[in-house]
This record gives structure tokens, sequence and C-alpha cells, in this order.
């Protein structure tokens, strides 16, 4: 059972729901710690005054804002405990919306409500919330505050449960006027290619068929080095160039996509062993099961290579 990270109630109009904020989310990255490579000993970090050379202790430390004309103005913590958020033991719903009106652009981390105890009027409360919001497909949008910070928040039903992601603020969207825009507009047959290039590569969606494959290439060097087997960095692969015929390219990417199976709303697995499974695999991925393989000079091979190797 993970831990709560906050506990109250879930508050609109005069109903008061009892519950639990629970992450979404897993870590399951790999964490390291900093150590000295010559002795093993671990890094310590400290505070160092650049003025006075000296070491500062955690209560000495206040904090600077630049101002626009260069000067630095200095804050305390108990300046800013001024402006520190009323902690609250609420999730006040101001609204209920459309949830297809929100644009997705705005959520921000995900987190699931639970009731908060065991009785039954809680969870009798809590599974009214479920069904009317269910019916409705309406999200909540409300206010809380967790640690020092106050959130937006957007309550809405997954999987039978009320999950809770806060929310960016309309301010801290950034104006797309200020990201460069595409050229002049592309013309029909390119548009028509391009449309057939993505229903060539269009499929279901379904979450378990992208893997972190970062995760997964640290992980075997942490195997690897655990058994002490020399680590390789694998040669950078240079960019791609732009390409100067764009009708070229759409009909031989529609053609590969085609020949992997694309199309039909299902990719080739690419599972098998076979050189025709394999062609529809990016090198990343063939490294990637050339590394399990443990195939010898992998790092230094082209794609057409990887498939070759890993076909015998």
């Amino acid at each position: 059972m993970p831990r709560a990270l906050w506990s109250g109630s879930l508050s609109f109009g005069l109903v008061n729901v009892p519950v639990q904020v629970f992450s979404a989310v897993r870590d399951l990255d790999l964490h390291f710690h900093q150590l000295h490579e010559k002795d093993g000993s671990p890094i310590e970090t400290r505070r160092f005054c650049a003025e006075e050379d000296r070491e500062v202790p955690y209560e000495e430390i206040a904090h600077g804002y630049d101002l626009e004309d260069g000067r630095q103005l200095v804050l305390t913590d108990e300046d800013l405990a001024a402006v520190a958020p009323r902690k609250t033991r609420t999730i006040d719903i101001h609204a209920f919306v459309d949830l297809a009106d929100v644009d997705p652009i705005h959520f921000d981390h995900p987190y699931f409500l639970a009731p908060s105890g065991d009785s039954e009027g809680t969870r009798r409360a809590y599974q009214l919330l479920v069904e009317v919001m269910s019916s409705t497909d309406r999200a909540a949008l409300g206010r809380f505050v967790m640690r020092t910070k106050e959130y937006l928040v957007a309550v809405r039903v997954r999987d039978d449960r009320l999950s809770l992601t806060t929310m960016l603020f309309a301010d801290e969207i950034r104006d797309p006027g200020d990201v460069p825009a595409g050229g002049r507009k592309p013309s029909k047959a390119q548009l028509a290619g391009a449309v057939k290039l993505i229903e060539a590569l269009s499929e279901p969606w379904n979450p378990d068929d992208y893997k972190d494959r970062y995760r997964k290439r640290l992980q075997d060097v942490v195997e690897r080095k655990k058994h002490g087997k020399r680590i390789r960095a694998p040669k950078q692969e240079p960019q791609p160039s732009p390409v100067p015929d764009l009708m070229a390219a759409l009909e031989r990417s529609l053609k590969e996509a085609q020949g992997r199976g694309g199309g039909n709303g299902k990719r080739a697995s690419g599972d098998g062993d076979g050189g025709d499974d394999l062609a529809g695999l990016s090198r990343d991925e063939l490294y990637e099961r050339a590394q399990q393989a443990d195939v010898s000079g992998r790092s230094s091979m082209s794609k057409q290579q990887l498939i070759k190797a890993l076909s015998r």
C-alpha cells in the first residue's frame, strides 16, 4: 500500500468527502550516489560564503532576487512566510467543466484520491461522486495546498476511482506566437502523401507497447559492470541531413511502413529473429537486442550489420 501524501476533504457546496492523496506514478529511475572515484568515499555538499570563504550554517542562508536594474534584493524566510498559502485540509472545488474543453497542455502531475477511513458513510459519499462524475463526463476544477504550495487541480474519474491532476496556470503556458511556425503550405500531393503515411503508421494506443529504453540500457550497464565486464560507449550516429525531395522521402517512408505491417492498424511486432521482423526495428532497438545477445562489436555496427548479426 503506497503512503498517503496528503489527507483532508474534497469539498463542493456543502458536501465534504474525506479523501487521501496518493501519487499515481512510480519512480523507476536508477539512482546513484556521488563518490570520489579514487577511493569510493561519498561526496558531501557544503555551502560556502564566496566573500568570507567559510561554511555557512543553514539558518544564516537568505534568498536573493535579481532586480531589473541589476541590484539584488535579499529576502529572509520570514519575508517568504508572509506570502505562504494558508494551510487547509480541503480540496475546494470551484466549478465543473467538460473534460473535452480542458487542454492537456495544462496538466502537470497525476495523483489518485482514495476515501479516507473505513466508515460506510465515507465510502458511500466517495462512490457517489465517482458515479456522478462518470455519468456527466466532467472534471472538477479547484485548489488545494500541499506542503507549502497552492495548486490548481482537476479532479476526474479514472478506473472507477477519483484522480487529481495538478495544473499549470494560464500565464505559465508560453504564447505560441513566440515559437517559430512552419513555412509555406504544402502542395496537395505532399499533403495526401503525408496523410497516407500517418494512416499506415496508425495503430491502437497501448501504453504497454512503449518502454523506457534508456532505463533498460542503464540496467544492462549496471548488470554487466557488476560482473566485471568492460563498458564501451557506442559511436554516435551522425544527425540526418534535411531531405531536399519531400515527396521522395514520403514515398520511401510509406513503402517502409507498409513493408513492416503498417496500414492494418497494427505494426509487425518484431519479436521473431527473422530478418524481415528485425528490419522493422530502429537501430537503438536492434542495439538493445544485440546487448541482450552479447553480440561482439555491436557498438560500431550499422543497422544492417546488426540485423545480419542477430539473424544468425
